[in-house]
């Protein structure tokens, strides 16, 4: 199964694309889409539809894995980052790719062990889960293969016993 990470945003979006078999997982790809500051917030919807369809393309995945959103403080941001967020749903279901959303907290118990954990302990795991050489950047990257592993986890515990 082919799993795409996706971590929200309107300035980045974090995606980190990974294969899932007997429970290994094999990196894919990785990286970050990322809009100019000051650009329309159209141009920049724009780009992220643009970009992620080919990522779509590229690797067609089986299944988008896309992190809840959670508004804290700043609501224009969060708005912001919504709209971006429907704009990745859009392209996924254009796709017809399967879509499953996650909470900060199942990512981080999947990949850390503690539904609390710090942003510096999932990069680790991360990093080290995966066998990769140096930590993912920018850290909405890491944040992308890490929801792609919590699926991975959370598909594999649902699929049925042969």
């Amino acid at each position: 199964m082919i799993i795409l990470g996706i971590d929200p945003g309107l300035a980045i979006v974090g995606w980190g694309a990974l294969e899932f078999q007997a429970n290994h997982f094999k990196v894919l790809g990785y990286g970050s889409i990322q809009t100019p500051a000051h650009t329309p917030l159209e141009k920049r919807l724009g780009q992220i539809y643009a970009d992620m369809n080919r990522l779509l393309d590229k690797y067609r995945p089986d299944s988008m894995a896309i992190e809840e959103l959670y508004f804290n403080t700043n609501i224009t941001t969060g708005i912001r980052v919504a709209e971006a967020r429907g704009i990745l749903l859009l392209c996924a279901e254009q796709h017809g790719i399967t879509i499953s959303e996650y909470t900060p907290q199942q990512v981080k118990q999947a990949v850390v062990g503690y539904g609390k954990a710090e942003k510096m302990q999932v990069i680790a795991m991360v990093t080290r889960l995966l066998c990769l050489s140096e930590p993912p950047k920018p850290d909405d990257t890491a944040d992308a293969l890490a929801i792609a592993i919590c699926h991975g986890h959370a598909s594999s515990s649902r699929m049925p016993i042969r």
